[in-house]
């Protein structure tokens, strides 16, 4: 079967028209009939039905066009993939995917890092949440991602390849005046009288959870849209907050932290799809890895067990919506 017969089909599948799927094509009318009662007899049931406006697949014909579509696309993706390597593949533009704090730090970290060890690299950065940017890794719109294991945890796919980078640890964020400022680590009980902003019922529930287990009760009486907004409270003094330990080195001078004894913890991993990876990808996780070393204590390290490297569903350590 050839793949233009393919095109085709899932054309005509998409504009509901031989006439619109012909003009599109630049093919006439006969000619995109006959390639469809062509590959219809190639596969033995009918793929295409009239109906009052036009033309619609079939039963088969959807579960055709559906296989048909990702065959396609990936074909896409071949022919690119060899025309940038024969014309100088590192002009290819690098797409990096990143949960909200790591994109706030680590992630433009070791792309400076790559950079400058590199040269110059097109590349965009894309904030997302974890589930949608493993998603854009498999599906080929991004080369690398950086995400967590928050619920509903993260997906066993063949199409990706998923590097754990290390455990993050739960950090309070205090206005620079608070009296806790400058201390710590302190216990979850230091802390039970405070007023807490959250911005996601995930982190909420982690942070309740986490006081249960130190036998008191965290009083969240504030919310915010995002966490931007949650640090605006903090930092005038409206509230304290569950963040991620990531965003330590890049908050707001009119914030602080303090750690906690036996803190919350999730987990970080990189995504990359198994084929076809940006020449790039490779030296960026190195970069990667380097960066969120810098910025873990030597207590946090751990190498997880192969279970720990593809989880398949939520954790404890990372009850929390990505942030």
């Amino acid at each position: 079967m050839e793949l233009t017969v393919w095109r085709t089909f899932v054309t005509v599948c998409r504009l509901g028209s031989l006439s619109a799927a012909a003009a599109e094509l630049h093919h006439t009318q006969s000619a995109v009939s006959r390639q469809i009662a062509g590959l219809e007899r190639q596969l033995g049931v009918p793929l295409m039905e009239r109906h009052a406006r036009g033309v619609r697949p079939t039963p088969a014909g959807e579960v055709f066009r559906h296989h048909a579509l990702t065959t396609l696309n990936e074909a896409d993706r071949a022919v690119r993939a060899a025309r940038e390597a024969g014309d100088a593949a590192f002009n290819r533009p690098l797409a990096v995917g990143a949960t909200p704090s790591l994109a706030a730090g680590i992630v433009p970290e070791a792309v400076r890092a790559l950079l400058t060890q590199a040269g110059s690299i097109r590349w965009s950065l894309f904030p997302g949440l974890s589930a949608q940017l493993h998603h854009r890794v498999a599906t080929g719109a991004l080369d690398v991602a950086v995400v967590t294991d928050a619920p509903p945890g993260l997906p066993r796919d063949p199409q990706v390849e998923r590097r754990f980078l290390g455990l993050d640890d739960m950090v309070v964020a205090l206005p620079v005046d608070h009296p806790q400022a400058g201390h710590g680590p302190v216990r979850m009980g230091t802390l039970a009288d405070q007023t807490w902003v959250e911005d996601n019922d995930g982190s909420a529930a982690l942070l309740h959870q986490h006081a249960a287990r130190a036998g008191v009760s965290a009083r969240i009486e504030l919310s915010a849209a995002d966490l931007p907004g949650k640090l605006a409270l903090v930092a005038t003094g409206h509230a304290i907050a569950l963040i991620p330990g990531v965003l330590t080195r890049v908050l707001r001078p009119d914030v602080t932290t303090v750690s906690l004894v036996d803190p919350p913890t999730r987990g970080i991993y990189t995504v990359t799809p198994v084929r076809g990876p940006h020449p790039c990808a490779a030296p960026l996780l190195k970069q990667l890895a380097t960066a969120f070393a810098s910025v873990r204590p030597a207590h946090a390290a751990h190498r997880p067990t192969d279970t720990d490297a593809r989880p398949t569903g939520p954790t404890f350590h990372d009850d929390i919506r990505d942030s």
